[in-house]
């Protein structure tokens, strides 16, 4: 199973949310540069990089932050949050990323999505699947649509889509563990490869996740908030 930190990006700075609330923003790092080398001096590979601004501005904005992440350390980097057109998508794969999420745009555009997904390949696009009691939220999480989001993934599932980032909301930033009951629904009902996301606490939520079946997990206030140690990660890893 892939341990995949995020990093989250407001004014080029490494913030986290709770819940996806804007008010709520916590500067961790002024530089995301040096989280992302900390990470890959610790033996990490992969990060997961998202663009608040541009999620709450629709259209991508921290793309130089992306650049320099992906030319100077060697972490595969997904990155999410704005791309909401042809030219996004292509400036954050010229940028860097090894893949992108595409969360609000799979719900607005559908069609558009799964033109990247042909264009791109399916390695390439990540359906980002973002829940609250089971609805799927858009827009940087500020709006809320009645998909529920089983039935949403299985949808795309049968379009192509083989990577998914399942965050459910009311647990993101809260550090109260991981939706296992939803992740073990999602893979009982599909064979997508399942990026856990959201409530990671501990070493035993990635102990779990890893069970279930996820193909990888997202942690991020679990690290900045030093409940998970680097080293613990590197034990788990190795």
């Amino acid at each position: 199973m892939r341990i995949i930190p995020a990093i989250d990006i407001i004014n080029g700075k490494c913030v986290r949310l709770t819940k996806g609330d804007y008010s709520t923003q916590k500067t961790y790092h002024e530089n995301p540069l040096e989280m992302a080398k900390m990470f890959e001096d610790n033996g990490i590979q992969f990060l997961h990089l998202v663009d608040l601004d541009g999620a709450k501005s629709q259209h991508i904005i921290n793309h130089k932050v992306l650049n320099e992440i992906t030319v100077k350390t060697s972490l595969k980097v997904d990155f999410g949050g704005g791309i909401k057109s042809d030219e996004d998508a292509r400036i954050a794969f010229e940028s860097g990323a090894s893949q992108i999420t595409g969360g609000s745009i799979a719900v607005e555009n559908p069609e558009l999505f799964l033109h990247w997904l042909a264009t791109y390949g399916t390695d390439k696009i990540i359906l980002g699947a973002d829940s609250n009691q089971r609805k799927i939220a858009t827009r940087g999480w500020l709006e809320q649509s009645e998909l529920d989001i089983v039935d949403f993934i299985l949808e795309y599932e049968k379009k192509g889509i083989k990577n998914v980032i399942c965050t459910d909301i009311s647990k993101d930033g809260m550090l109260q563990g991981v939706s296992e009951e939803l992740y073990k629904e999602i893979l009982q009902k599909s064979k997508v490869n399942l990026i856990a996301s959201g409530g990671v606490s501990s070493i035993e939520d990635l102990e779990i996740s890893k069970e279930i079946g996820c193909e990888g997990v997202i942690i991020g206030k679990a690290i900045y908030e030093g409940k998970i140690s680097m080293k613990e990660l590197q034990n788990f890893i190795a």
